[in-house]
């Protein structure tokens, strides 16, 4: 048996950079502690959450872009080591258009470019040293691809946060829209793409009834994410119904996150591809 001091576990479960490992660390500001390692251990990086304001935001996402920036230039002058494709993904969800525009106003990012999805309400970063050093960036191609679909077109701005979060990852999306069950043979004209060999993972957003994941999880043989939307009329009760729809699905195996929670669902989906290709 080992032994182990009462200090150690602490320091190994915290935020601090793992002993024995090289690389970047956590970056405290006045107004956040970033978590620069969280990608070692939970398999995706720290993402920032809308709803600071634009300093605060410009700020965390320079010290993340400096951090990327960091853990690639290690790798190359390591020699033997890479940086995961996953990690390098740099990611302001939630954030409206307005804000965007104050965040850039402040001038440019240094090491890092900067770019706006309207429709996903996402800010992407991409750093420098991306393009400069894929051969000690271990890409993502090798993972199962995920199929987004979502029932209608209302439901855009939460399928498109899932894509994207995956697609700033490296994994493949294919996107299945309109696709809900007041028209059934969109979905069924659309299972060939579901059951696609490539696929690992299916995402399915729906509002109102919320009851397009039970017809997609009982047609397919990969896991089903159920991602409830807030559209639909007053007794919809801003996505409460579609949830409680989702939760009671009578299609086993459809697993079911939090209203709106695109970003959310997109992480499930990159767990279950990285489980998938055995990179854990």
């Amino acid at each position: 048996a080992g032994h182990c001091t009462p200090s150690r576990p602490s320091r190994r479960l915290s935020s601090s950079q793992p002993e024995g490992e090289s690389g970047g660390s956590p970056d405290e500001t006045p107004f956040a502690n970033l978590d620069h390692r969280r990608s070692d251990r939970a398999g995706f990086p720290e993402a920032v959450f809308g709803g600071k304001t634009p300093s605060q935001l410009r700020s965390i996402l320079q010290s993340m872009t400096d951090n990327v920036n960091t853990r690639i230039e290690s790798a190359r002058e390591g020699g033997d080591t890479t940086v995961s494709e996953i990690s390098t993904a740099i990611i302001a969800t939630r954030v409206d258009k307005e804000t965007y525009e104050a965040v850039v106003s402040e001038g440019p990012l240094e090491g890092g470019t900067v770019e706006y999805h309207e429709t996903a309400r996402i800010i992407s970063v991409k750093a420098d040293a991306v393009d400069d050093n894929r051969h000690v960036i271990e890409s993502s191609s090798g993972r199962p691809s995920v199929v987004v679909a979502c029932a209608g077109t209302t439901d855009l701005p939460v399928a498109e946060e899932a894509a994207l979060t995956l697609s700033l990852c490296g994994i493949r999306v294919e996107r299945v829209y309109d696709c809900g069950v007041a028209g059934l043979h969109r979905i069924i004209g659309s299972l060939p793409r579901l059951r696609d060999p490539a696929v690992g993972c299916v995402i399915v957003c729906a509002g109102m009834d919320g009851a397009l994941p039970s017809v997609v999880g009982g047609l397919v043989d990969v896991p089903t994410v159920a991602c409830p939307t807030s559209v639909g009329y007053g007794a919809s009760f801003n996505g409460v119904a579609s949830l409680l729809t989702m939760l009671n699905s009578c299609s086993p195996g459809v697993s079911v996150v939090n209203i709106d929670n695109g970003f959310g669902a997109a992480v499930f989906a990159l767990k279950v591809v990285n489980a998938a290709a055995g990179k854990r």
